[in-house]
């Protein structure tokens, strides 16, 4: 029987978003909202500067094949077909997949190696 995911997720993760100016976004985030700098990755978008700016909301798993299977159960809509590995973040890398929520939003969850 599946579960909701947040049996599969042990804490927020973090945030991808665009910035018209990196360095004040970085001060707001660190210095007035106590926020962690993760990772910072050019791409060169522009930022869109409405509501609803930030690309992704993700969530740290500790089983990302679980989690895996445990979305498919619940019949989300998935970004990726299968789970995804990136070796350049984080020192090995992560695994991780993406569904999307009912407004279009993508959803992460992410597994650090």
């Amino acid at each position: 029987m599946s579960k909701p995911m947040t049996a599969f997720t042990t804490d927020f993760q973090h945030s991808g978003m665009v910035a018209k100016d990196l360095d004040e976004t970085i001060a707001f985030y660190t210095e007035k909202l106590g926020f962690e700098v993760a990772g910072i990755f050019r791409k060169g978008e522009p930022a869109p500067m409405t509501t609803g700016a930030i690309n992704h909301w993700a969530f740290d798993t500790p089983d990302i094949e679980a989690a895996f299977e445990n979305a498919k159960e619940l019949g989300l809509k998935f970004k990726d077909t299968e789970i995804q590995h990136i070796d350049s973040f984080w020192e090995h890398g992560i695994r991780f997949f993406n569904v999307y929520g009912p407004n279009g939003e993508t959803i992460e969850f992410c597994q650090i190696v």
